[in-house]
Formats: C-alpha cells, sequence, structure tokens
C-alpha cells in the first residue's frame, strides 16, 4: 500500500507544477485521468479544487472541498492542498478544522499538531496555542514547545479578548512568569529568547525591579550576554533611579560621543535629579555640571562632531521650556545657532539640526535677523567658490525660509530670488555635480528643491498657475540630472495634483515606484485624488492594484508569525501582530475598498444586464459594515516630505504670548512646552486631516451602503431588505447632519507640501446630501406604493434634483470659462464637474433597477403593504403575497413604471445637455509666448516646456472625452427605459 501512495505521489506532482506555474487546464486534463483510475484518491480531488478555484470557478469547487470536509483527510499532501484552497478563498478558520480533525485521529504526531498551532496562530488564537504548545511538549519536552506555549499565555494577556480586562489580563501575565520561573528553577533555561521573554513579562506586569535583578544576574549574563544597554536604561528610567543612569550614559557617552539619543537621556535625567533635589556621587545633578561635562567633551575631541554641541542646544532648550530666567540660561540661543551654523553648515544635515531649535528664539523678528546674519557674506552676485561655501549656501536659503524670510518680501523680490535659486543649482551641478552614481542626489539639488517651493508659493501669492509651470520646469532639469531624487518626484506629483492633472500625475506616481507597504503608508498622496479625477479606468486600476497588496499582504503577513515562533524571537511577535492589526484596519484600506465599489458602478460601460452581473460578482452586504470603525488605523506617513516652509500665524501668535507671559521666576516650572514644536505641529495636522478624512469614509461608506440597499431591496423584493434599507437611510442622514455640524474647514492650501485638502469639502459643497435622500426616499416609497400623490411629488422632487444637478456643472464651467487663468482654476472645476457626472451616474443605475424590476413583474404580483412595521415580518413569503386589503391600496405597478420612466428621461434630456456642455469645455491651453519667455528666463531646454505644454493639454482634453464617454455608458444603461 505503501508503494502504491508513493507511485500516485509521484504522478501527482506534475499537477501540482502545473496549478503553480498557471497551467490550470493541463492540470485538471491530468488530474481527470488520474480519478478515472482512483475516483476516492483525496490529493487528486483536492489539488482538481483547487485548479478549479484558480480558474474563479468557486462553484465547482466549494462541493468537492465540502465533502473532502466530510471524509475528515489526514494525509499530507491533501491536507496541504486543501489549505491552499483556504488560502485562496480567505476562510483560515477551516485549517484550524481541518488539522483539529487529523489532530484526533492521529493524535501522536508531531507534524499534525505542529500544523495545527501554526493554522490558530494565524488566526490569532492565542489560547488553542496555548493547549497546542502544551500537547506538543508532553509529546516531545523541548524548550521550544513549552516557551510556544508562555508566549501564547503573554498573547492572550497583551492582545487576546481578555486584554481590555485589567484584573485576567494580570492574572494571564503571572501564568506565564510562574511557568517560566519553574525552568528557572530547574535549572532548563537555555537561550537568550528565553531569558529576554522572561524579562518581557516581569515588564508589562511593572515589575521593573525584579526585571532589572535578572537582568543584572548571573543567569541573564550567562543566557544573555548580548543584552543592549537601552534595556537597562529603559529599565533604570521605570524605576526613577536617574542618578545610576545619569552615571550610567555618562560612561556611555565618554565612548560614544556621538550619539543623539545617549545625549537626550543624559540631559533628561539631570532635570529629573533638579527635579527630585537629589545629588547623588558621581551623577551631575544641576545644568551647570551637565553644560561642564558637555564642553569637557568638546575640548576633548580630536576632531569636530556634532553630538555634544547639538546636546548644549538641548540643554539650552530645555532650560526654556523649564522658563529659567534669562540671566540662569548658559548661552543666548540665537548666539549658540549662530556658533552652530559656522562650525557645520558645510554638511547637508545641518540645517535640519538648526531647525530643531529655530523656534525657541523669540520672538519671529529675532528669527529672521538670525537668518540675515547667517548669511551674511554667502548672498553675493559671485556663485560660490567650493562644493562647501554651496553647502553653506544651501543651509542658510534652507534657514532663511524656515524663518519667515519669505513671507515678508514683495513678489519680485521673491522673483528675484527663485531665478537666483535656479542658477545656484545650475552651477553646482555643473561645477560638483558631474560624474555621479545614477543613485546618488546631486550637491546642488536642494537648490532647485527650494525653488519648487518658491515658485509655487509665487503662483499662490498671484492666484496664477505662470510660477507653478517654471516650477514644473525647475524639478524636471532636476530630474534628468539626478533621476532618483525621489523628493523631486514627490514635489511633481504634489504640482500636477494641485493643478488637478490627474495624468501626469500619474505619471509621476509611478515614476516614484511606489510599492508593497508604501502603498498604505504613502498611497494617500496619489489615491486619495483619482475617486473624483475624471479618469475612472485609470483610478479602478490604481484601486485594484492597492485593494491586491492588502488583500494579498493580509495573508503574506499571517505567515510571519510562525518563523518567529520556529526562531523564538518572541520580543517581535507582538508588533508583528499589531502590525497586522494596522494593516487590516488600515484606513486607506477601507476608503478604497469602498471607492472601488462606488467606481464599479459610476465607470459601467455595458447594459444593465451586465452591470448586475457584475454587481452580484462583488455583492455588497450592506446591511454588514465590514469598518470596524473603533479599530481604524491612520498609517499615513507624514514626514515624507521635507518642508521649509515657516510656522503657520496662529503657531507665531501662540508663541508670542507665551513669550509675553513667560515666568521670570529664578526656579523652573514644570509647564507645557511654550509654542508647539516641529513633532507637535506635525501630530496636530496629522490629527485635523485624519479627523476629515474619517468623515470622508462615513460619508462615502454611507452613501454606498445606501444605495446598495435600495438595489438590494429591487433584486430581492423581501421586508427584510425594506427595514436595511430604511435604517440605512436614516442613518445617512443622521451621519451627513453630524459631518455638517462640525465645520470642518479645508487645510490651507499656501504651501506646496501642505496636506491637499480633503474631498470631503467636494462633497459638502454638492447636494449630495439632499439628492441621494430624496432618491431613497422615493425609491423606498415606490416599493410601498401607499399613495399616488405622494409617489408623484417625490418622482417630481428627483427630476429637480437632476436638474439642479445639471445646472450646477454648467454653472462650473461657465465660471471657469469667465476666469483669467483657466489653469488656476482647473482643479476647482473639473472636481465640481466630476462630482455632478458621479451624482447622476449613481442615480441612474438606481433608477434602471427600479425601471428593470417593474418592467418584468408578473401582471398579476402585487407589492406588499409595508412600512417601518415591515421590520417585524421576518418571512419572505408574507412580504411576497401581501393581502388582498392591502393590494387594494397599492398604486399600481404600472403607474409606478411611468414614475421611475419620467425621472430616467429627465437624466437622459439633462445627460445630452451636459454632454453638450463638455463639448464646450475649453481646455488651459498655455500660451507659447509665455513657455518661450521662462525657457530664456530660467534657461531651460525646450522640451521641457514642451512636454509640460503636451501634457496638461492632453490631460484636459482626455478627461473631457472620457466623461463625454461615461455620460453616453449611461444613456446605454437605461436605453430600456426611453
Amino acid at each position: 500500500m505503501q508503494h502504491e501512495d508513493l507511485a500516485y505521489e509521484r504522478k501527482l506532482r506534475p499537477i501540482w507544477e502545473s496549478i503553480e506555474i498557471g497551467n490550470y487546464k493541463k492540470a485538471l486534463q491530468d488530474v481527470e485521468k488520474m480519478l478515472k483510475k482512483k475516483p476516492t484518491l483525496q490529493c487528486a480531488r483536492a489539488l482538481k479544487a483547487w485548479a478549479y478555484q484558480r480558474l474563479g470557478r468557486t462553484e465547482d469547487s466549494a462541493p468537492m472541498i465540502a465533502a473532502l470536509e466530510e471524509e475528515q483527510p489526514i494525509e499530507a499532501t491533501t491536507l496541504h492542498a486543501l489549505t491552499l484552497c483556504y488560502k485562496e478563498t480567505h476562510r483560515l478558520d477551516k485549517i484550524c478544522t481541518l488539522f483539529a480533525n487529523a489532530v484526533r485521529q492521529v493524535p501522536g504526531s508531531e507534524e499534525l499538531l505542529s500544523q495545527l498551532f501554526i493554522a490558530y496562530m494565524r488566526i490569532d488564537d492565542f489560547k488553542s496555542l496555548q493547549s497546542v504548545a502544551l500537547q506538543l511538549y508532553k509529546l516531545r519536552p523541548r524548550n521550544s514547545y513549552y516557551f510556544w506555549a508562555v508566549m501564547s499565555v503573554v498573547l492572550q494577556a497583551l492582545r487576546g479578548p481578555d486584554a481590555q480586562n485589567a484584573q485576567k489580563a494580570q492574572l494571564l501575565l503571572a501564568l506565564a512568569q510562574r511557568m517560566v520561573e519553574k525552568f528557572i528553577a530547574e535549572n532548563k533555561l537555555d537561550g537568550a529568547q528565553e531569558a529576554q521573554l522572561y524579562l518581557q513579562i516581569l515588564q508589562e506586569q511593572h515589575k521593573y525591579g525584579e526585571a532589572y535583578e535578572f537582568l543584572q544576574g548571573a543567569l541573564c549574563q550567562k543566557l544573555y550576554p548580548g543584552a543592549p544597554v537601552y534595556l537597562r536604561i529603559d529599565l533604570l528610567k521605570q524605576l526613577n533611579k536617574w542618578g545610576e543612569l545619569n552615571r550610567l550614559l555618562k560612561e556611555l557617552l565618554l565612548q560614544e560621543q556621538d550619539r543623539w539619543d545617549y545625549y537626550q537621556d543624559y540631559i533628561n535625567s539631570t532635570f529629573e535629579l533638579i527635579k527630585a533635589g537629589d545629588k547623588p556621587e558621581g551623577a551631575d545633578y544641576t545644568v551647570e555640571m551637565c553644560h561642564e561635562f558637555l564642553c569637557d567633551i568638546i575640548e576633548a575631541q580630536s576632531k569636530k562632531i556634532r553630538g555634544p554641541y547639538l546636546a548644549r542646544l538641548e540643554l539650552n532648550r530645555r532650560m526654556i521650556e523649564q522658563r529659567y530666567a534669562e540671566e540662569q540660561l548658559l548661552g543666548d540661543m540665537f548666539d549658540m545657532l549662530t556658533e552652530y551654523f559656522e562650525l557645520f553648515a558645510d554638511k547637508p544635515c545641518c540645517a535640519l539640526d538648526m531647525k530643531l531649535f529655530l523656534e525657541f528664539v523669540k520672538p519671529a523678528l529675532k528669527r529672521r535677523i538670525l537668518a540675515k546674519k547667517l548669511a551674511t557674506g554667502i548672498y553675493s552676485d559671485n556663485l560660490p567658490d567650493s562644493k562647501e561655501q554651496m553647502q553653506r549656501k544651501i543651509c542658510a536659503s534652507q534657514i532663511a525660509r524656515y524663518c519667515g524670510v519669505h513671507a515678508i518680501v514683495s513678489i519680485d523680490e521673491l522673483t528675484m530670488f527663485f531665478t537666483a535659486l535656479q542658477l545656484d543649482y545650475d552651477h553646482g551641478y555643473k561645477s560638483y555635480g558631474q560624474g555621479l552614481l545614477v543613485t546618488d542626489m546631486g550637491p546642488s539639488d536642494a537648490f532647485a528643491l527650494l525653488a519648487a517651493h518658491v515658485g509655487y508659493e509665487r503662483a499662490w501669492r498671484m492666484q496664477s498657475s505662470e510660477a507653478v509651470i517654471e516650477a514644473l520646469c525647475v524639478l524636471k532639469i532636476l530630474l534628468n540630472d539626478s533621476v532618483n531624487n525621489f523628493h523631486g518626484k514627490l514635489l511633481v506629483l504634489q504640482l500636477y495634483h494641485r493643478l488637478g492633472l490627474t495624468q501626469p500625475a500619474q505619471a509621476a506616481y509611478e515614476e516614484l515606484d511606489i510599492k508593497h507597504i508604501q502603498l498604505d503608508s504613502l498611497g494617500y498622496l496619489h489615491c486619495s485624488q483619482l475617486a473624483n479625477a475624471g479618469f475612472p479606468a485609470l483610478a479602478r486600476s490604481m484601486y485594484e492594484s492597492t485593494l491586491y497588496f492588502f488583500l494579498n499582504d493580509t495573508e503574506a503577513n499571517s505567515e510571519f508569525p510562525k518563523q518567529l515562533y520556529n526562531f523564538g524571537t518572541f520580543s517581535k511577535l507582538v508588533e508583528i501582530i499589531d502590525f497586522r492589526s494596522r494593516l487590516a484596519n488600515s484606513y486607506q484600506y477601507m476608503l478604497v475598498s469602498v471607492e472601488t465599489l462606488l467606481l464599479m458602478v459610476v465607470s459601467f460601460s455595458g447594459i444593465l444586464s451586465q452591470l448586475l452581473a457584475a454587481y452580484r460578482q462583488t455583492r455588497p452586504k450592506p446591511h454588514e459594515d465590514r469598518i470596524r470603525w473603533e479599530k481604524l488605523h491612520d498609517n499615513r506617513d507624514l514626514t515624507i516630505f521635507v518642508s521649509w516652509d515657516p510656522p503657520g500665524e496662529d503657531d507665531a501668535a501662540l508663541e508670542e504670548q507665551q513669550s509675553n507671559g513667560a515666568s521670570e521666576q529664578s526656579q523652573p516650572l514644570p509647564t507645557k512646552p511654550i509654542g508647539a514644536t516641529l513633532e507637535e505641529r506635525r501630530e496636530r495636522l496629522q490629527k485635523l486631516s485624519y479627523e476629515q478624512d474619517l468623515d470622508l469614509l462615513r460619508l462615502r461608506s454611507g452613501l454606498s451602503r445606501m444605495l446598495f440597499s435600495l438595489v438590494e431591496l429591487y433584486l430581492s423584493r423581501t421586508t427584510i431588505e425594506l427595514g436595511v434599507a430604511e435604517e440605512l437611510r436614516d442613518n445617512w442622514v443622521t451621519v451627513m447632519a453630524d459631518i455638517r455640524s462640525k465645520g470642518h474647514v479645508p487645510v490651507s492650501g499656501q504651501y506646496l507640501v501642505n496636506l491637499l485638502p480633503s474631498r470631503l469639502h467636494l462633497y459638502l459643497s454638492l447636494p449630495y446630501e439632499r439628492v441621494f435622500t430624496q432618491l431613497a426616499d422615493f425609491a423606498l416609497d415606490l416599493w410601498r406604493g401607499h399613495n399616488l400623490e405622494r409617489l408623484t411629488e417625490a418622482a417630481d422632487r428627483c427630476t429637480g434634483d437632476v436638474t439642479a444637478v445639471f445646472e450646477t456643472m454648467k454653472r462650473a464651467i461657465d465660471t471657469y470659462h469667465e476666469s483669467v487663468d483657466l489653469l488656476w482654476h482647473w482643479k476647482a472645476t473639473h472636481e465640481l464637474v466630476n462630482g455632478c457626472i458621479e451624482m447622476i451616474s449613481l442615480m441612474v443605475f438606481v433608477m434602471a433597477v427600479c425601471y428593470d424590476k417593474y418592467l418584468h413583474a408578473p401582471a398579476t404580483q402585487t407589492l406588499p403593504n409595508a412600512g417601518k412595521k415591515a421590520k417585524k415580518q421576518p418571512t419572505e413569503n408574507s412580504a411576497a403575497d401581501g393581502s388582498n386589503e392591502a393590494a387594494n391600496s397599492l398604486v399600481p405597478e404600472k403607474e409606478r413604471l411611468a414614475l421611475v420612466t419620467k425621472v430616467l428621461r429627465e437624466l437622459k434630456q439633462r445627460i445630452n445637455e451636459a454632454d453638450l456642455v463638455l463639448a464646450s469645455w475649453k481646455p488651459p491651453f498655455v500660451i507659447d509666448d509665455y513657455l518661450s519667455a521662462a525657457t530664456e528666463r530660467l534657461s531651460l531646454m525646450p522640451k521641457y516646456t514642451a512636454m509640460i505644454k503636451i501634457a496638461i493639454v492632453e490631460n484636459c482634453l482626455t478627461e473631457v472625452r472620457e466623461l463625454r464617454k461615461l455620460l453616453k455608458d449611461k444613456l446605454k444603461l437605461m436605453s430600456k427605459a426611453i
């Protein structure tokens, strides 16, 4: 029998290979031949089901998988094939059942138990993990199995169902501690990861004293001799042993004098000692002692390094934060930054270093004076003589912008500065940027990047697109010289989105080559603008690729803990589980999922039956809100842009107010920092924008669920669906009222790297709330069919909404044509037009579904006399039949069909009129004379200006064609009704 199994296994191997390389038809042919000889062969049937799945024939694979489940297979290859089937259908819980059944039949199999452990690990069933790990340890007493059980207990406490119950979590952690201590008592602890896990358990219980004692003990020194020093530092912080921490950090700093993190902790420990009034021997417990130690390091240096100089600035910053009187400070921040600039301005990191402390030069006027002082002798008519001098000029220019020097100059002066930056870039590239590797960034690239910021600011002040085109020209030259400068690519993407040019923005996005996890952290830069960008096919492609990442990466990430368990790397397990959770509940993932469904309807180009077929494939379930709102996570990376724009006016006003009210007491006061630090401003901006984007998701999710509930109602015709649709209609009204009540204000567009305004403001500016609420009311009243007068009024409101939407679109284009600078107003106009077309498209879909159902309804069929009470009727039969009395009170279906036809005819008329309006929509042609002048002034090659002109015109003409085609597709969708 064993030889026969081996023979079949050899014959099955080519089938595996055929499926893996995508040759599914050949795999099916081969497996059919094998099943003719042996129809009961489980692995062959599992492979057949897998091949069917890969072909998209789930209706054929499902019965085969169900039959195999009933048989409860135990053979390894069959189990593996079924596991792959479950993975591809995202039914990971079924894998657990599969191996649990196998383990019951073969209880002594280490391999099956290991696979069962991995299956529970994929679905984060930590309690079952503990049970299986202990079974494995009982079967084979190995430390690894035992500590799998320990870690499973820890995960139950930290991330399991009982994690929110502090008492249960504490009991679980205490159990894990006892399990490890049992091994310690028996002298069985034998690995660094086991020791590290014990430390983690103690720390999670806040038993920092025990953890520190174990860390310093002989056993830990033996098992975990390479324990990182940060463990000791963190424990000393938690134990408030500031004196010991201070002494330790002094020792470490004498060995590594450029460790910025050590300096920060050292200075913090000094202030904690001052606060506590302790004076431990060998520690620095006054700011004077701390300053002296830093000066000693500086004086002992054989070559200048930034660490101790930055530490002096940090010490001074902390003293200002703690409200020390001016005479108590160990130096003036103005003078200290000047000294730092003189020492390190030839390093590219100098301006970034200084940026951390510039806000503590008070007031804003003094910062501008500092910027001018730093530029003394640098800004001149002569170009830099050396690479070092050029870098000093870059640093001075960046600091000048951050200090607000550009904010107070005239537009003419800003133009002169823009031209000077471009000339500096050109000189720097020709003098010092030749012969670099393709992956290197040019030494003068910062000039071009800064020029782009200045160019956009000029455009914003003048409300004109000319300066934006100049900025794009500079960036095109930069990317030609330095092809991998991602900062330049980001700015190009941002500029095109500022102008509302989707196609060039797509090209810029593709140049960035964003992939994998960046689709989540950086996808917002582009994807958030596509839903109403006028290019539905492009948007669908982007959304589908993004969804593919989320769906497949979630599956891939479920395998990471397997490797961590296998190698005993327990310290990273919680981090990986949290990462998986953040990814599975990513805001970007949820928004793209919702937008994809809406876009499927808006962009569809076939007839209604084809659209309904596509709809049924996705088959959204409106009654199920798949978004776990309480777990949504904002994974955007807002640090990707390097900004030199000055702090906002609100920050300046706040710092002036706090500066004027600062205490002059001699003793430091434990108060909040003055003003807002860079990190605090970034967090505030992220919070503000996320609040708006969260409401955007609520709006779009509520809209899609309500509309799809109406479609489900007319497809299923049950009172259960009626209750869902009524509830979602009410929820939509509530959500919209709540969003409007918040009074959201768009993010300012004054600076180039500010976040783009949320699309929420577009939908709030258009009559989305009224249009879709009245559309839902009409569809629901139609279904109930009670009152002809009420139905007629509802139909009239819908036709009025169609007219209002068309008038809004026409008015937007007319206003655009009246503007002086068409390109500058293109973005606002095309967003309004796309929003209007989306409203029309969604109305067409719902009305077409209603028309189709009434057109094909049997002549004798009546709809139920259902209202709010319909929610209490649980059966389909009662809904479908109705009573004779109810039937007599219903509006005849013929008349309801006529009302739907009336709305559809209004839609047809307005769509035809909208097509004529779109045909008259002028693209924002860029004047050749202007481009020639820009080319001459900026010394740009003609090809760059030509490329920009072509990109602008092609984008606008293509968008108009796409929108006109989309409207024609809507006419095709309702062709039966009109």
